[in-house]
C-alpha cells in the first residue's frame, strides 16, 4: 500500500498508510540496489562467466568490490558459484532462475536510460 500525506482540518499533516517495515521497493533495492549488482546479473544472462572475465566486463569496479557483490548475490540466491579448479583457482558464476526474474526490469531500465540519453 502506498503511503500518503493528508492535511487535517486543524492544518496538521497526517501520514496515512505508514510503512511500519521496509516497503517492497526498499526490500528490492536491498537485494539488487548495491553498486554493480545489476551489471553483474546482466553479464551473466548468457551463461556462466569466470571471475576474471566478469571483472573485465564490469569496468570500473575493483576485484574486491566484485567479489563482495558476488558473495551477497549468492547469499540472496541470484547466482551460483562453481569452483572449476583449485590449482590454479578458477571460479565461474551463473545466474539462477530467481536471478533471471530480474532481467526483465533491468532491460526496461537499460531502455529507459538509452531513450532518455542518461
Amino acid at each position: 500500500m502506498k503511503a500518503s500525506v493528508k492535511t487535517a482540518e486543524n492544518g496538521r499533516k497526517i501520514v496515512e498508510n505508514i510503512c511500519t517495515e521496509p516497503c517492497s521497493i526498499e526490500r528490492g533495492m536491498r537485494v539488487l540496489g548495491g553498486k554493480w549488482k545489476g551489471s553483474i546479473l546482466w553479464h551473466l544472462q548468457d551463461g556462466p562467466v569466470r571471475f576474471n572475465d566478469l571483472n573485465r566486463m564490469v569496468g570500473g569496479a575493483s576485484k574486491k568490490m566484485i567479489a563482495q557483490r558476488l558473495q551477497e548475490m549468492e547469499e540472496n540466491g541470484l547466482l551460483t558459484r562453481q569452483v572449476i579448479s583449485t590449482k590454479p583457482v578458477a571460479v565461474a558464476y551463473e545466474i539462477t532462475d530467481f536471478g533471471r526474474t530480474a532481467l526483465g526490469f533491468l532491460e526496461s531500465l537499460k531502455d529507459w536510460v538509452e531513450d532518455n540519453q542518461l
